[in-house]
């Protein structure tokens, strides 16, 4: 029971790691809380810092999510003998799955930003990648493609999350593929909970109001021409 709740303890904590606060303090010494939508992940830092901050946010979140579910969760099965888990779950399965929850969880809700982070996506791909891979991979080649064509990080992030769940169903029921059934009801979960929080997001992208990468709102006290002069140095 300890052993449990040790790592995934340690899964939180590494998940309230405020990437995008540091990169943007680093990069531009602003507070990206403090520009665009407010929020503290990888989107709004897009939005706001553009792509090389952004990069390095997704990068930082990505890896938040990877490490506790694939090499934390390792480190615990093969450390401790028995760990906690529910009747009838395979206790490796378990551990990553859990330790990757923990980690998404710290990211939305981090302790070190007195719990008001981001949305999740980053951290979660990073998650479900110490998982299951090729499902996760090709969300990310789609979030990707998306970015690259619309500009847009947030649509890129609902549709790459939206998609998930789907690839697995296919790999299991169409390519007959080895997936535990856990690990889709898990997918469906993380997927509808990372869109609900996106749904400021979607109502902008419905309104046409929507931020691009690179496309920081002007700050109060700015004149026009400083905007400017400040999303161009972005």
């Amino acid at each position: 029971m300890l052993s449990t709740l040790t790592v995934l303890l340690i899964s939180y904590v590494l998940g309230s790691i405020p990437s995008a606060i540091w990169v943007g303090k680093i990069y531009k010494g602003v507070d990206v809380r403090e520009h665009g939508s407010g929020n503290a992940g990888t989107t709004n830092t897009f939005r706001v810092l553009g792509v090389p901050a952004g990069v390095t946010v997704f990068a930082m979140d990505f890896m938040k999510g990877f490490v506790p579910s694939f090499w934390l969760s390792a480190i615990a099965f093969d450390l401790f003998a028995g760990p906690l888990a529910p009747p009838n779950w395979d206790v490796e399965a378990f551990l990553k799955i859990a330790c990757g929850l923990f980690a998404v969880i710290g990211h939305m809700f981090p302790i070190f930003a007195r719990f008001k982070g981001g949305k999740g996506a980053a951290t979660a791909c990073g998650m479900l990648f110490g998982v299951e891979p090729i499902s996760i991979a090709i969300s990310f080649t789609l979030f990707g493609i998306i970015v690259y064509v619309t500009k847009y990080v947030s649509l890129a992030s609902i549709t790459a999350t939206f998609i998930y769940p789907i690839t697995l169903l296919i790999m299991r029921y169409g390519l007959q593929q080895d997936i535990d059934g856990s690990i889709i009801v898990f997918a469906l979960i993380v997927a509808s909970g990372i869109i609900y929080k996106h749904k400021s997001n979607i109502q902008r992208l419905l309104d046409g109001t929507e931020s691009k990468v690179g496309q920081s709102k002007k700050v109060e006290g700015e004149t026009t021409s400083e905007a400017q002069t400040e999303q161009v140095q972005i």
